[in-house]
């Protein structure tokens, strides 16, 4: 799922317990009366457990008790999601800070409205035997590569922290049809992935992988959310409570889940059937996630400033930004219930 989610959107959507947490306020008597609105969200690929809320939100009426008729959307192979919501051929749409980060420095008008989850996931596998157990330990090794912007950036962060030249990677480009669970060990040796479900997927499997997780090195690549919500600037201008009434319903639905993950799983596999041949990676990734959606953040959803600000910083010195953005234009957490 990494590759097909990073192929689309060029960004990726992968550690506290999380406090209890209080289901959101019953949507107003006002949100009630009115006609259902028809709102169109689009993933950021297939659905999987990081869109887990949306579908218990979805399955409970909570988005209906809103006054919204919400339709789900997959994108499909040359659809990109943001460019979809800045142009409101979807009201909202999963997205991920780094392709956000890219947008806004090319002027794309959309806006972060809510974290699903508070920190990355994401990480660099490899199998047992590679002897691949901290960042320097890449260098010289073959990486199967996505051909992503923040791929090479993250690596010289890493192995430069570590004392290592991130310049003796072999990279081996991955094609759009390569698997490369099959080639992990064999034609590449390690690969970044998303733990909640490539990791937890080989886990159930009785196969795990050794990962570097990049949260674990935040002194040498900043952490940032993803996956995320987002909307387009213009909707925020024209229908802010409209921004409002689908965040309240959608944080009902997370909050079920970080509370319920057994019954949001079996939720999400109703939802989406085509997951039932992966239903045990689902019902373990559901309890991963369970504690990491809200962590250790006041409510579900909220983004911090620091995170964007530092990211932006790191794109910026990367090279992968020209200029400098304006963060405080690229998120907003107004809209969290």
């Amino acid at each position: 799922m990494k590759r097909e989610l990073f192929t689309l959107t060029l960004a990726a959507a992968l550690l506290a317990a999380c406090r209890p947490v209080q289901p959101a306020a019953p949507a107003s008597d006002t949100s009630q009366t009115r006609a259902p609105e028809k709102v169109t969200l689009m993933l950021d690929w297939t659905p999987n457990t990081n869109h887990t809320g949306l579908y218990v939100a979805l399955a409970k009426g909570w988005y209906r008790d809103e006054g919204i008729d919400l339709e789900i959307q997959q994108p499909g192979a040359t659809v990109v999601p943001n460019q979809v919501v800045a142009e409101r051929q979807a009201l909202f749409g999963i997205s991920s800070q780094e392709q956000i980060v890219i947008d806004r420095g090319q002027d794309l008008p959309i806006v972060s409205i809510a974290a699903i989850i508070q920190h990355n996931t994401s990480g660099f596998a490899s199998v047992k035997d590679a002897g691949i157990q901290r960042p320097a330990d890449l260098a010289g090794k073959r990486y199967g590569a996505f051909g992503l912007p923040f791929e090479q950036p993250f690596l010289d962060a890493l192995l430069t922290c570590d004392g290592a030249d991130a310049g003796t990677i072999q990279t081996i480009q991955l094609g759009p049809t390569s698997d490369y669970r099959a080639m992990l060990g064999r034609e590449i040796d390690f690969a970044w992935i998303f733990f909640a479900w490539d990791g937890v997927a080989a886990e159930v499997s009785g196969e795990p992988y050794n990962i570097i997780m990049l949260s674990d090195y935040a002194d040498c690549v900043p952490d940032y959310y993803t996956p995320l919500i987002i909307t387009s600037e213009a909707l925020i201008a024209e229908n802010p409570d409209l921004a409002r009434r689908f965040l309240r319903a959608t944080a009902r639905g997370y909050d079920f889940a970080i509370r319920n993950p057994d019954e949001a799983a079996a939720i999400l596999l109703e939802q989406v059937p085509e997951l039932q041949t992966s239903a045990d990676i689902v019902k373990a990734s559901a309890r991963w996630l369970a504690s990491r959606y809200q962590a250790e953040a006041a409510r579900w959803g909220e983004q911090k400033r620091e995170v964007w600000q530092a990211f932006a910083d790191f794109s910026k010195q990367a090279g992968i930004l020209s200029a400098d953005i304006d963060v405080d234009k690229a998120f907003s957490n107004a809209f969290l219930p």
